[in-house]
């Protein structure tokens, strides 16, 4: 297994002003490290699953623009509960001595209202880290990860779009 490398995020969250939403994942793969955006692992059915829901195209693996644009057209902002951390590859097991995301960066210029976490890791940091910034309780939903196998596809995109949906549509 490969030794522990202190690592840091290494790009930018995604969000604007209309920003509603804030989706976060724990940290990067070692693929979106190296591709320098969100879920660059392809088996990574984050990017599926969000143009499902959100009644889209799923944007060609390489076109982070439309990546983007797809999630601020609907008002959700994207990043990770880690600034930094000490890591071995991309296991999220084996995360230690975080550093985490300056969330204000985003409160202070979105109208954030709700907060959803991809996978467990992500839910249990943002708990201890995060919301007591942002004062917002999380729904942790189950990850993308081509790690998580028991969950299917359909039933994926479902539990998201149940979610997501809603949270889009709170005042």
């Amino acid at each position: 297994m490969a030794d522990y490398q202190r690592i840091s995020h290494g790009f930018e969250p995604i969000f604007d002003e209309r920003s509603r939403v804030l989706v976060l994942g724990s940290f990067p793969s070692v693929l979106s490290r190296e591709n320098r955006f969100y879920y660059g692992n392809l088996r990574n059915r984050f990017w599926r699953v969000m143009a499902d829901v959100l009644g889209e195209t799923e944007p060609a693996a390489d076109d982070i623009a439309a990546k983007r644009a797809m999630l601020l057209r609907h008002g959700i902002a994207l990043w990770d509960v880690i600034e930094s951390c000490e890591v071995r590859g991309s296991s999220d097991a084996s995360i230690r001595d975080v550093v985490p995301a300056d969330v204000a960066r985003i409160t202070r210029v979105a109208p954030v209202r709700a907060v959803v976490c991809n996978g467990g890791t992500a839910g249990r940091l943002y708990r201890r880290w995060l919301e007591p910034v942002t004062g917002l309780a999380a729904e942790v939903l189950p990850s993308t990860s081509p790690a998580n196998a028991a969950w299917s596809l359909p039933r994926l995109t479902e539990r998201w779009r149940e979610v997501l949906l809603a949270a889009l549509a709170t005042k």
